[in-house]
């Protein structure tokens, strides 16, 4: 009887502490390196990357907080503040709306983007990228988590992530799910810009947190939304401009 009792006890608390896993908040750092991402532009010569190294070399970093609300079904990622300011508070200002809802359960998604002067909203069921899991392992806020690696072939970009098994809902940054845990790190292009987990808060979380606001913007699907960017990475590219002081990275 005893035995039975600890074991009813042991799967009580295993399903308790599950339960507690699938509902909360994770809070990301965002960091941009300009000084990569300028680097890779095939226009330039060697001179003028080097010349922007040194212009950039004392902020080569740009850093952002995002938050990623999410339960086992859903997920709301965006800007942690509307307001996005300098490290010493001096200067501030209103971020782009960047506003990305999922909902697992009925393979369905809904983005807010502003870029190149518009608001678009995409309306599309998930596509999942094609991830390849691989064996490595590393410690992200305090979590054990797995490698997996996709690919962008819109911008061309090598993506890897790591994702926590623990926290077992497919939710993530940026574009990003469909990992047996949540991505608590992101890295574009080997670094170029990487999304990594600072927190996590496990907790309720209510319908409002998960709700998009009152959508106003172009309607667009993720055919067009492709579209969008790819020909702006051309004109950008033919024009001798780096498409990203325009876009998302």
């Amino acid at each position: 009887m005893n035995r039975f009792i600890n074991l009813f006890l042991f799967a009580l608390i295993a399903t308790t502490s599950l339960g507690q896993k699938t509902e909360g908040v994770v809070s990301y750092e965002r960091r941009t390196s300009w000084v990569k991402i300028i680097g890779r532009m095939s226009f330039l010569s060697q001179e003028e990357k080097d010349r922007a190294a040194q212009t950039w070399k004392n902020d080569s970093e740009y850093k952002e907080k995002m938050k990623l609300v999410f339960n086992a079904n859903e997920s709301f990622y965006s800007y942690a503040s509307e307001q996005g300011e300098t490290e010493d508070g001096n200067y501030s200002w209103r971020n782009s709306e960047l506003k990305l809802y999922r909902n697992f359960e009925k393979d369905k998604k809904t983005e807010m983007i502003e870029m190149l002067g518009k608001t678009y909203i995409v309306d599309d069921s998930l596509h999942t990228p094609v991830w390849k899991i691989g064996n490595q392992i590393k410690d992200i806020a305090g979590y054990i988590c797995m490698r997996a690696d996709t690919e962008d072939p819109i911008r061309k970009q090598k993506i890897t992530a790591w994702f926590a098994q623990d926290i077992p809902v497919p939710a993530g940054p940026e574009r990003y799910n469909g990992l047996p845990g949540v991505i608590m790190e992101l890295s574009l292009n080997d670094g170029d810009v990487v999304i990594e987990a600072t927190g996590v808060t496990f907790r309720p979380v209510t319908a409002d947190e998960l709700k998009m606001p009152k959508l106003k913007g172009k309607k667009i699907d993720d055919t067009a939304y492709d579209a969008i960017i790819r020909q702006h990475i051309a004109d950008s590219m033919i024009a001798h401009r780096n498409p990203y002081w325009s876009i998302r990275y």
